[in-house]
């Protein structure tokens, strides 16, 4: 079973969102995601400054298998990029919690009203694998 932390929130497309006060969220792929994608080879990440909305595409992950978008679980403007992705993708696979991708000032603090608790989110890959 992937490892789900009880302290974030997560989206159906297997992002995870922590709360970083002020209004800022750190985002990353979740443990399911990662072990579905398998050895990570490639990160592509978007620029500070950058504003998106929920749903809306923000970069890729490659790994030996395929490569996947990114979904913004929330709206907002990315204000830190994790540069350590560039040299060093596969620190996703070795603890993808650890391994954020990009924090965001949020557009709306309500955006995380639309995410699952770690028991919602447990719940819905367990739907997922039947």
């Amino acid at each position: 079973m992937a490892n789900v932390p009880k302290d974030l929130m997560y989206s159906k497309e297997h992002e995870w969102v922590q709360r970083m006060g002020n209004g800022q969220v750190r985002v990353g792929i979740t443990d399911f995601a990662q072990r579905q994608l398998g050895d990570i080879v490639f990160v592509e990440l978007p620029k500070v400054g950058d504003r998106f909305d929920v749903g809306r595409a923000f970069g890729s992950v490659e790994s030996v298998k395929a490569v996947s978008e990114l979904y913004m679980p929330v709206a907002g403007t990315i204000v830190a990029v994790n540069v350590d992705m560039n040299d060093d993708p596969e620190m996703i696979n070795q603890d993808p919690y650890d391994g954020w991708m990009i924090e965001i000032t949020l557009a709306k603090a309500s955006d995380t009203d639309n995410l699952l608790s770690a028991a919602q989110y447990e719940a819905y890959l367990s739907e997922e694998a039947d």
